[in-house]
């Protein structure tokens, strides 16, 4: 899961009212019922100590929200009588219908990963003979992505009737794969600055296909043809994908594709993950698994991917924060990494996505399906591990990729 769009909640400092809220009741008394369950939800976080500010504004929120079988929930992140975000959900929260509720220092985010999108970003191209519109899926929403719009004559191959019918044809082919290469071009400068792990490229086979070629390598490798969906402003006589079911399609291509590239990256991740997590014979380590190994990594920004499994028992273990992100560690008499700030008592899972969403880091949710052959369903141990950034040179003390401080000299 990308985190960017958590930025907001770790520019503030706390306590903070985290309530993920179950919003798929679509019945006749659908909003009496929310407006009970919201209040259930303020009750909750009063009852934790949350001021009645920030419940306020919470409740506005939570009974303002949309419903139906389509929006399966929302997480609303709430501090100093200010609602910072709120944030769609994919699965309903558990609980039958009872909201999660948490007050606490940092934002309660961990369940984020069960319960909100995290496959991988994508930029889709809706492409025609002329040109291309561009969208970014990110983790939550879509958003556009601008446009390219190429050559416009000739783009149709029409009998002239005369001899330089065959010149006008090969003129059209030239107008073609010039276009065709102003959008892959388009598309290697995006690609570079928008952060996505998966293109898609949806249209007509034939200029699919031109783009596709003209891509460098290494993105063609990240390249998902899609059989349906052509740009929004492509006329009435354009191609029978462009209905209603043909969107529908192409929204079932896309999510499959997504989910494809997230378990094969997952797969990945794990491999290298399992072969990091032990020393090589120079004593490198690439992985780092435990609740002490991981809050070392994080203070030195070293988590390049933080792996969760949800269900160990590492995820709700007690660590201590400062202000910032880097301010974490095991025990509270570890002043020298908490700063002058009071260090509070936060869950380990929560205290490590701020970090890692404060250096840039990746997560990864960690589920049975996706080990490959060869990896244990139970790695990481605990259910929190990391491949780092850069590894440790030397074992670290007590061995193993959990143990205690380590060499970095």
């Amino acid at each position: 899961m990308e985190l960017g769009f958590l930025g907001p909640l770790f520019e503030r400092q706390g306590p903070w009212a985290s309530v993920y809220f179950d919003t798929t009741t679509a019945s006749e008394d659908a909003a009496a019922r929310q407006k009970l369950t919201a209040r259930s939800a303020c009750d909750s976080l009063k009852s934790q100590g949350a001021d009645d500010d920030t419940c306020s504004a919470m409740y506005d929120t939570l009974v303002s929200l949309p419903r139906g079988a389509q929006l399966p929930g929302r997480a609303v992140f709430a501090t100093h009588g200010e609602v910072v975000l709120d944030t769609e959900l994919t699965v309903p929260p558990p609980g039958g219908g009872e909201p999660l509720t948490s007050w606490q220092t940092l934002p309660r985010t961990g369940p984020l990963l069960e319960l909100a999108d995290s496959d991988p970003s994508c930029l889709v191209a809706f492409i025609d003979r002329q040109g291309a519109e561009f969208e970014l899926r990110g983790p939550v929403h879509a958003y556009s992505a601008g446009r390219v719009t190429g050559s416009d004559y000739p783009l149709r191959r029409t009998p002239t009737g005369n001899w330089s019918e065959g010149h006008f044809q090969a003129a059209v082919e030239n107008t073609w794969e010039q276009n065709a290469a102003e959008i892959a071009e388009e598309l290697r400068v995006r690609w570079d600055k928008c952060g996505a792990e998966l293109l898609v490229l949806a249209g007509d086979a034939r200029e699919r296909n031109s783009v596709y070629d003209q891509l460098p390598p290494d993105l063609r490798e990240r390249t998902f043809q899609a059989e349906h969906g052509v740009r929004a402003d492509s006329g009435p006589d354009g191609p029978a994908a462009n209905t209603s079911k043909g969107r529908r399609l192409l929204e079932e291509e896309i999510t499959e594709a997504r989910e494809t590239y997230g378990r094969q990256r997952s797969a990945k991740v794990l491999e290298r993950f399992q072969a990091g997590r032990a020393p090589t014979d120079d004593g490198r380590l690439d992985a780092a698994e435990g609740v002490p190994a991981l809050v070392e990594a994080a203070r030195e920004h070293r988590i390049g991917v933080l792996l969760v499994r949800p269900e160990g028992p590492d995820n709700h273990r007690e660590v201590w924060a400062g202000d910032d992100p880097d301010q974490i560690a095991v025990r509270r008499s570890e002043g020298q990494y908490l700063g002058a700030t009071e260090p509070c008592s936060v869950r380990a899972d929560d205290a490590l996505m701020r970090s890692a969403a404060a250096t840039g880091a990746d997560v990864l949710r960690v589920r049975p399906e996706d080990a490959p052959e060869g990896v244990p369903e139970d790695l990481p141990d605990g259910g929190l591990g990391a491949l780092l950034r850069w590894p440790y040179e030397g074992a670290p003390e007590g061995g193993g990729a959990g143990g205690g401080q380590h060499a970095t000299g």
